[in-house]
């Protein structure tokens, strides 16, 4: 009775005397701007409009593009990776929490002997017959280190920020893969535009190469000029074959982040006529809470934290319980006999380590150290956040006034070619100057083609930049 006194005293010391050793956490301060600094000039959403939450591509307003997104949930493999590292992150706050039990173990154990009659310790005495003996064993043992310094209480509270981050992580897999597969997606259909552009120029440019031919039958041409009409129809149809190589590429690269097989996948060629749409830019204060490679980089700073109370818990001695119980016998009918039952508690053992060779405080070290590394990594991808947003903005706004001016600039330059044709049906111009002219209206026309898909692209990279309508409570409940 005295040894259960003993346990049940160092349980109620535990209870009245655990703490937890560590620092607790406080979450990292992250310098934020008041304000945008390229948000001036930039067209703002009206305040009720907001990036859709999860299906954020729907703000383009494209079917097609709605269709192969939603697919990229089911089938992208980075996602299934990123979704099994979050599993095994749940799972390890499981096992850290298992630590809090006690450990229990239970089996049978049969054993049979026969002492020698001359083993030492018999002082001469021949026994007439070595007798032959059974022990029959049915016992349980319970072994408990009690959480007096909050060891385990802080690796919980690690592996399960740790589990929060993973979950941010996963998001942010997530968001990069719908997002590169939007960029591909009018990337490609701006190829279509180009090769509408390309189409169109070149069936123009038959018809210059006809009304030459028929010029140098009537003797008003030079061969020359039918040779230069010829070289600028067959240069624009290598550009035109060029730009098929570019399609099948980037619709190769869309099937992959669908998860498909690339042979799976064939797109509609639709040249693209849109518009980036007004996209809510929140305030800088609130990217922390929308962008998940920002929640994550924030939960790895909290189990880093969480960490050193776990290295400082080393430096306090253990309390370890042991409890045991259960029946032997020496043959199977007085196996489980009241009679045959035995039990033992204790040990209850207090240990402290002495002397390691300043292990403890290098393990410390290391820890806070680590913390220190996590919380340069948040105010880092803070600031990396800041500077794609800050990026995108100023790309759009700054890509609207160059389509703007690049729109006066095509029709300037097709006004040319149909001058210079009439002209040179006429006679006062030459066959070079209508070469040069349209030359110049195909460069054009595929500069404004291109501008088009660069502001979608940057539409698509601000609403990523901006977290794509994510909250950071998805990962911390």
């Amino acid at each position: 009775m005295n040894i259960i006194r003993l346990a049940a005293a160092c349980l109620l010391l535990t209870i009245l005397f655990a703490c937890t050793v560590g620092p607790d956490y406080l979450r990292p301060k992250a310098e934020t701007p008041p304000s945008y600094k390229e948000m001036e000039g930039w067209k703002k959403a009206e305040p009720q409009d907001q990036i859709p939450r999860g299906s954020w591509w729907t703000i383009f307003n494209d079917t097609q593009l709605n269709t192969l997104e939603e697919q990229v949930n089911i089938s992208n493999q980075n996602l299934a990776a990123a979704e099994a590292q979050y599993r095994e992150a749940l799972a390890l706050v499981q096992v850290a929490r298992a630590a809090y039990f006690p450990t229990v173990a239970a089996g049978p154990s049969v054993a049979r002997q026969m002492p020698s009659a001359n083993a030492p310790g018999s002082r001469g005495v021949t026994l007439p017959v070595s007798v032959t003996t059974s022990d029959l064993i049915f016992s349980g043992q319970v072994t408990w280190e009690i959480d007096i310094w909050g060891k385990v209480r802080r690796q919980v509270e690690s592996s399960k920020a740790g589990a929060q981050a993973s979950a941010a992580d996963l998001e942010g897999v997530r968001l990069s893969a719908q997002a590169q597969l939007a960029q591909d997606y009018f990337q490609l259909r701006a190829l279509d535009s180009q090769k509408q552009v390309l189409e169109t120029t070149a069936a123009n440019y038959r018809k210059f190469l006809d009304l030459t031919k028929n010029r140098y039958a009537t003797g008003v041409a030079a061969q020359s000029d039918i040779q230069t009409a010829q070289v600028q129809l067959n240069a624009t149809e290598v550009l035109l074959t060029d730009v098929g190589v570019q399609r099948a590429q980037l619709e190769h690269a869309i099937a992959m982040l669908m998860g498909k097989a690339p042979s799976d996948l064939t797109i509609p060629e639709t040249p693209l006529d849109l518009a980036p749409p007004e996209i809510p830019a929140g305030i800088p204060s609130e990217l922390l809470e929308r962008r998940p490679d920002i929640a994550a980089a924030e939960r790895q700073a909290a189990s880093a934290n969480a960490l050193i109370g776990v290295a400082i818990a080393a430096y306090y001695p253990n309390l370890t319980l042991n409890a045991s119980g259960g029946f032997e016998a020496s043959n199977v009918a007085q196996w489980f006999a009241w009679p045959s039952r035995m039990w033992t508690l204790g040990p209850a053992a207090l240990q402290q380590t002495i002397f390691e060779g300043g292990l403890r405080h290098a393990q410390v070290e290391e820890a806070r150290a680590a913390y220190d590394a996590s919380v340069a990594t948040y105010r880092g991808t803070v600031l990396t956040g800041f500077q794609q947003v800050e990026d995108n903005l100023a790309a759009l706004r700054i890509l609207e006034n160059e389509a703007r001016q690049q729109d006066v600039v095509v029709d300037s330059a097709h006004k040319n070619v149909e001058i210079t044709i009439n002209h040179y049906k006429v006679g006062t111009a030459s066959a070079l100057d209508v070469i040069t002219t349209q030359a110049i209206a195909l460069n054009n026309d595929l500069i404004a083609a291109g501008i088009l898909g660069r502001r979608m692209t940057s539409a698509v990279l601000l609403i990523q930049a901006v977290g794509g309508g994510w909250q950071v409570d998805n990962c911390t409940k």
